[in-house]
């Protein structure tokens, strides 16, 4: 399968977005992977740290769904263009995107990198400009 592992890393991250499961994802990085995005000071190391990591990433936003319009694997590399939406935890609606790099040692990622602009992101957060969100949710009178 040509995108197998590319696949396995989507399907692990919808498991953590939609219902909190970190271990899938964690499962899937080497003991000496490194982890980190363009809006974090510290590069993460090894398995602890890609807990680490996703588990901040899915403790930033009360709510969070991304979804891929390109996956493209060509020998060891794994590259994602992705679109992120959400909600903030003070009830902005977020919506962001980038692209993954993910390096691959066999079956486990030993190197993962998100790019998207963070200064939008926080912006995003703090005053709800997101454009293309979603309105919040309503509940019946």
């Amino acid at each position: 399968m040509a995108m197998e592992r590319a696949q396995r890393f989507v399907d692990a991250l919808a498991k953590l977005e939609e219902g909190g499961e970190l271990e899938p994802l964690v499962s899937l990085f080497s003991d000496d992977a490194q982890v980190s995005n363009a809006a974090s000071q510290r590069m993460f190391s090894g398995r602890e740290g890609a807990r680490q990591f996703w588990k901040e990433y899915k403790g930033t936003l009360a709510r969070v769904k991304s979804t891929f319009r390109n996956m493209i694997e060509s020998a060891d590399r794994v590259a994602l263009e992705w679109e992120t939406q959400g909600t903030a935890h003070n009830g902005s609606a977020v919506s962001y995107e980038g692209v993954s790099i993910l390096e691959w040692d066999g079956d486990r990622i030993r190197r993962f990198f998100a790019y998207f602009d963070p200064g939008l992101l926080g912006r995003e957060m703090a005053y709800g400009t997101a454009q293309r969100s979603e309105p919040p949710a309503t509940t019946p009178a």
